[in-house]
């Protein structure tokens, strides 16, 4: 106060400072002594982008936030589509060329054409890119899920089995059963391969039993991505976004397995699937924690995701308790407290939790809602499996 009284500027402009700078400064540089970036300019530019957006947002009601909210999510399925399509379309522009190569040393080769060359010669299908083509000449048929016939306990298990897995767990009663019936029994041996990187894809996999290794080529050799356990869906990527597969898949025990088709899963699943990934994909590669984290991991991650809601005074973790989930603020706030006093604020993209995991103690803290906040959690067994918690020790001194 005293330095601003001996400024020599108007009453007027000192109110403004007063008013509606310092607030704001204030806020700006308290978020960037809690983060402590290692370049700070970046990092108050991205907040004060974030402060505009979330004024902005309050000014628009619930009914113009849900709408904007849907035409984000659907604009990022499109791209999603776009970057598949894309792919296919490149690999199946490389095959062409060395088709038409080998047709061409084919050509010289016969310098006369064979017999009965001016005979109609049987029509071929035309290899589809991404999306087929439909008219009076090529009718879309409509569509029928295959039924498998199962026994009364083969369906129970299925269902136990499906309710562990997202991309089936908003499905209605009508829908789940489609699924079920259409779905067929897989028994694999010990290392036996399920699915290739590079393969064009028909099927997804979805655990009930054993467990696989998914690998990427990394040069001449396979690196161990993920460990694929009860529950896991694997295979899916190809049908979502209509693309080769993107890992191989090894079965380290004997496995059961439940293998969907393409046209079912098309048809019944693919779209609340698309949306929720397409949701939390673009939300979690903004959390620094999973920076380092590739598009294929957040996926991954985004599939054991569960949405907690929590009101004002809520009370999330509490100090002393043991730790068995690690949670991100998707909206709204939060506030820690130790013994009494408040030791931490949280916004959106603000995570905790993760403490009682790596070091396997008890709750540091007390977490409690700031008003309504919607919360992704993720259990602690999934949490060390999906995160490499090693590299997460290494990289930040905030667990050394």
């Amino acid at each position: 106060m005293d330095g601003l009284q001996a400024l020599k500027v108007s009453e007027d402009k000192k109110k403004y400072i007063m008013e509606m700078l310092h607030p704001v400064l204030e806020e700006m540089v308290a978020e960037t002594i809690h983060k402590m970036p290692k370049d700070p300019v970046p990092f108050m530019l991205d907040w004060l982008e974030k402060k505009k957006a979330t004024e902005e947002d309050k000014q628009l009601s619930p009914e113009e936030k849900d709408r904007l909210t849907k035409e984000n999510e659907d604009l990022l399925i499109k791209v999603n589509k776009l970057k598949g399509q894309v792919q296919e379309a490149a690999k199946m522009a490389s095959e062409a060329q060395v088709n038409e190569e080998e047709e061409e040393e084919e050509d010289d080769e016969d310098d006369e054409p064979p017999p009965g060359w001016e005979r109609d010669q049987p029509n071929k299908a035309r290899t589809s890119v991404s999306a087929e083509a439909y008219g009076e000449w090529n009718a879309k048929k409509a569509f029928v899920p295959p039924v498998i016939v199962k026994t009364e306990e083969q369906k129970d298990r299925l269902k136990a089995c499906l309710t562990k897995s997202f991309l089936f767990s908003e499905l209605d009663a009508n829908d789940l059963s489609i699924v079920i019936a259409a779905m067929k029994e897989v028994h694999t041996k010990e290392n036996e391969r399920i699915i290739n990187q590079g393969d064009s894809g028909d099927f997804l996999f979805v655990i009930e039993s054993g467990t696989l290794d998914c690998l990427i080529k990394m040069g001449d050799s396979e690196k161990l991505v993920k460990k694929c356990e009860p529950g896991d869906v694997f295979g899916e990527l190809a049908l979502l976004y209509n693309c080769p597969r993107a890992a191989s898949v090894l079965s380290k025990e004997a496995c059961t397995l439940w293998q969907l088709d393409r046209d079912t899963f098309n048809h019944i699943v693919k779209e609340a699937a698309e949306k929720k990934r397409a949701r939390y994909d673009s939300f979690l590669s903004k959390v620094p924690l999973l920076s380092s984290m590739d598009a294929y991991e957040r996926s991954q991650l985004a599939d054991a995701l569960k949405v907690e809601t929590f009101k004002e005074g809520d009370k999330i973790i509490g100090e002393g308790e043991p730790g068995d989930k690690f949670y991100i603020i998707e909206d709204g706030s939060a506030t820690a407290t130790k013994g009494g006093t408040e030791v931490m604020s949280y916004s959106a993209g603000d995570y905790f939790g993760e403490l009682a995991l790596i070091n396997n103690k008890p709750r540091a803290a007390t977490v409690t809602s700031k008003g309504e906040a919607k919360l992704l959690s993720i259990d602690s067994r999934s949490f060390k499996r999906l995160i490499n918690v090693n590299d997460l020790m290494a990289k930040s001194s905030k667990y050394k």
